[in-house]
């Protein structure tokens, strides 16, 4: 007697897993992964929530900008619990609301490094010749420079404002994106996949969109992780060196420029906000490499 098409499965028989799936399935059972990714989570609840209240005009707990000067400098306190600046603002109000320009400058600058990175990447890669000798010599000019002070250059002559560092960060900032986009469009360009979807009449654009950029979504996507940091670091080195957003609006490295003068009497203004930086930073990068190790893995 044979088995019929729609018998039922036995009970232990196990349906495989989505390549999606399997990938999340690794990725939080890092520890490590897991506690970057609360970290990450936290700086950006707080970031959404100072920046709803901004927004609406509600009030914050405490005026990131309200000065007393009969409270400057006070230490970490009950009233105070990250401590005053040296105008008496309070440090906590300002970290909270330096965090949404921080945060904000990371995700849109690498949204549009990424952008320009992807189409640049995967036009160079997919269609080659002279397109890609172009291209790539145009990439690799723009790496001969060194990007901070590229960026330097331009706010010092376009003027510090949070959509021009964000413009210019992610103008920048797309080279290594469009290397990586290349490289992955050569490898899988040749995969049979393609091939029949030439051989059916697509265009190319369709190839590209359809086919080939989803195949190479992993490696992008860690890319695009990564770049979060490089951009919340350079908006940080920029604003301490005052080419960043104009006071009074505070970020965590202008706090940080404020307090260099005070560095041995007013520690505070150094520890917290370089903490923040340094933690932000650490979460994103602890988390694109683990999504990179559970992207790389093979199932068994």
């Amino acid at each position: 007697m044979t088995a019929t098409a729609d018998a039922p499965l036995p009970a232990n028989t196990r349906l495989p897993d989505s390549p999606l799936r399997r990938v999340a399935s690794r990725f939080f059972s890092s520890r490590l992964a897991v506690v970057s990714l609360g970290f990450i989570a936290f700086f950006f609840t707080v970031a959404i929530t100072a920046g709803v209240l901004q927004l609406l005009g509600l009030p914050m707990p405490m005026d990131p900008n309200a000065t007393n000067l009969a409270a400057k400098l006070q230490p970490p306190s009950a009233a105070h619990w990250l401590g005053t600046d040296n105008l008496g603002r309070d440090v906590l109000s300002r970290m909270v609301a330096g965090s949404t320009i921080s945060l904000t400058v990371g995700f849109v600058a690498m949204a549009v490094s990424l952008g320009i990175g992807i189409v640049v990447g995967a036009i160079s890669g997919y269609f080659g010749g002279w397109i890609d000798n172009v291209l790539m010599r145009i990439v690799d000019a723009l790496l001969c420079f060194p990007s901070f002070f590229l960026i330097l250059s331009a706010i010092a002559i376009l003027g510090p404002n949070i959509w021009i560092i964000i413009a210019v960060i992610g103008l920048v900032s797309w080279t290594g994106t469009a290397r990586l986009v290349r490289a992955e469009f050569l490898t899988l360009r040749e995969s049979e996949y393609v091939r029949a979807a030439r051989a059916m009449g697509q265009s190319g654009w369709k190839v590209i969109f359809r086919h080939i950029l989803p195949n190479a979504a992993a490696p992008i996507f860690v890319t695009a992780i990564v770049s979060i940091p490089d951009a919340i670091l350079v908006e940080s080195g920029l604003s301490f060196l005052s080419f960043g957003v104009p006071p009074p609006q505070a970020t965590w490295g202008n706090i940080i420029a404020d307090g260099k003068t005070y560095i041995l009497d007013a520690w505070w203004l150094i520890v917290f906000p370089g903490l923040a930086i340094f933690s932000a930073s650490l979460a994103f990068y602890i988390a694109g490499d683990a999504l990179r190790r559970a992207a790389e893995t093979r199932p068994q």
